[in-house]
């Protein structure tokens, strides 16, 4: 099993519609890969847009909660092949060590939040698909056949897609 760490600061938004969208992709196609979010100034809660976006498109919520990183750089924490940043300021930070080393990657999205409240809804959606489609390229790579320079390759190559 891969395990994805996927980061935003609050992980309230991005990084928790990256979690939900990659572990639907991996359950619907039976691939070997579990996400996770977490960010570094947890919110407490997930925005209800994220949930909304997540549910009209038929991914399970049930779960989906707002954690710190702490959690994760814990020595029983669950192992990390991939640590994926989803807002600049999550990238530009000092992140824990990891157990394991983990590749780290950033995938730049800007936040559907800060959309105006009439457009909101639809911000959310649109960043989801975005999201949907990168993670559906990362699902299907074979992650355990791949050494970390080509598994760095391969994550640079989705970032430019």
């Amino acid at each position: 099993m891969s395990g994805i760490l996927i980061l935003c600061t609050h992980n309230s938004a991005r990084s928790v519609l990256a979690e939900g969208m990659l572990n639907h992709w991996a359950q619907r196609l039976g691939r070997p890969v579990q996400a996770y979010s977490a960010g570094s100034a947890p919110s407490g809660r997930v925005n209800p847009f994220a949930l909304q976006a997540l549910a009209q498109a038929g991914v399970d919520t049930a779960g989906l909660r707002s954690k710190s990183w702490d959690e994760f750089a814990q020595a029983d924490a669950p192992p990390l092949r991939v640590v994926i940043t989803v807002c600049d300021s999550a990238a530009g930070e000092t992140c824990p060590l990891w157990p394991g080393s983990p590749l780290r990657m950033h995938w730049g999205y800007a936040d559907p939040s800060r959309a105006p409240e009439a457009e909101r809804a639809q911000a959310f959606e649109l960043t989801r698909q975005a999201i949907a489609y990168r993670m559906l390229q990362l699902v299907q790579l074979p992650l355990d056949q791949l050494d970390d320079a080509a598994l760095r390759a391969e994550l640079a190559r989705i970032a430019a897609s």
